[in-house]
């Protein structure tokens, strides 16, 4: 079993931004999601862990190594997907492999092959091993960048914002690559879509400024808003005195109809009640009126 321990880190720019605040997490093997608006502080959080800075304070440890002290305690396990890769023009993705995989010690040339050959497979990338990295779909380069963060057999692999930009089809089918390979290794999944976090985590956190303001099963943040939830649609002019009166966590437009949707323990005037969904309770800890 694998276990990364983030213990009271923070991070202050040398602008003076405060970019983390005493975060405290501890993760084990499976699908693990940071959810977070933009801005949050979660890619703050991923360079962190993965040594390409270091916390102003705090400790990080990868199965019970100091990886503030020693980067490469975690680096030799690490596999890392960032929201945005480059990829050399004119190389195949045969041949970009080949060259990563040197860079990660796969000094084996007959194991380097039977890797690459395996992992272009997993990622159904097979049939195009041959053609040039650089022209493939948004998709395509999505699960070449998972192949590559596979490349020497992780203990770990960190995705920021794996899904940003994909179409439906492609997001499926990344987050079902991501399911199959998170049985043995800890991946943490960078993100601000709630929809990947209830669909592949078994545990999730919420950041908002640098900080975690809650950390459960998403299952469990489902349970915690049964029977108080209530949706009315509302008018520009009611929406003052809405927000006044009641914890207002959300506000949709359905058919150019706002809805407002409230958390109280008992209905108000007026409202009906609806289901609890991750979206809504990820909505409710931002605005911090969760119970």
């Amino acid at each position: 079993m694998n276990t990364l321990k983030i213990d009271n880190v923070s991070l202050v720019y040398s602008n003076g931004y405060r970019a983390l605040t005493a975060l405290h997490l501890e993760i084990q093997n499976g699908i693990f999601g940071l959810l977070g608006p933009n801005g949050a502080g979660k890619s703050s959080l991923m360079k962190t862990i993965v040594g390409l800075q270091k916390p102003t304070t705090g400790k990080i440890y990868f199965n019970g190594a100091d990886v503030v002290q020693n980067p490469l305690d975690i680096q030799k396990h690490l596999g890392f997907l960032p929201q945005y890769f480059g990829v050399y023009p004119k190389v195949s993705a045969y041949h970009l492999l080949e060259h990563l995989a040197k860079l990660k010690g796969v000094n084996n040339s007959q194991q380097r092959h039977d890797q690459i050959l395996w992992l272009l497979d997993k990622v159904n990338l097979m049939d195009y091993k041959d053609k040039e990295v650089h022209t493939f779909s948004g998709g395509m380069k999505q699960r070449f960048g998972v192949a590559q963060a596979l490349l020497g057999n992780p203990k770990i692999l960190i995705v920021d914002e794996p899904t940003a930009g994909l179409d439906p089809e492609e997001r499926n089918r990344f987050n079902s690559l991501l399911s199959d390979i998170g049985e043995d290794i800890i991946i943490i999944l960078s993100t601000h879509l709630v929809e990947d976090v209830r669909n592949l985590c078994s545990q999730m956190a919420i950041i908002k400024k640098g900080e975690i303001v809650s950390q459960d099963a998403p299952k469990n943040y489902l349970k915690q808003l049964e029977g108080q939830l209530w949706r009315k649609p509302t008018t520009k002019e009611e929406l003052s005195a809405m927000e006044a009166n009641y914890h207002v966590i959300n506000k949709q437009l359905v058919e150019r109809t706002m809805h407002i949707t409230v958390l109280e323990t008992d209905c108000p005037p007026g409202f009906t009640p609806i289901e609890p969904s991750l979206e809504l309770a990820y909505f409710a800890h931002l605005n911090k009126v969760a119970s």
